[in-house]
């Protein structure tokens, strides 16, 4: 099995994640990186909580589980901070608004309840 450096995961790291949100297929091509093994890799960072969406989706078309972890990484944040991480990310205020307000009752809010284990007050 072939080992890889950290910045060559880095790199893979960044142009799945957004405003890239490159398809496995189209970096295993590029970078001649078994898919399996990116998938692999994907699978990793997204049990670490990072926002690697599974496909080149605009953010709407995100599951449940991208959008909260989106929610949880800006919670904290104020105006200014708030639209710096999403000019990162490629995504609006407005969407994590929306998604924030839909979380206890929608599928974002069971993703929190499923994968936190916390009470939907707590959302």
């Amino acid at each position: 099995m072939r080992r890889y450096s950290e910045a060559v995961k880095a790199d893979v790291r960044r142009r799945m994640s957004p405003p890239h949100r490159q398809s496995v297929a189209q970096i295993s091509v590029e970078l001649g990186i078994h898919v399996m093994t990116l998938y692999k890799w994907r699978k990793a960072w997204r049990l670490q909580g990072e926002v690697v969406p599974s496909s080149e989706r605009e953010p709407e078309g995100w599951s449940a589980a991208d959008k909260f972890t989106v929610v949880l990484e800006s919670a904290g944040l104020n105006a200014t901070e708030l639209s710096a991480y999403c000019r990162e990310r490629g995504l609006f205020p407005e969407q994590v608004s929306r998604w924030r307000q839909a979380a206890p009752t929608s599928a974002i809010g069971r993703a929190c309840r499923r994968h936190l284990m916390l009470t939907p007050s707590r959302c």
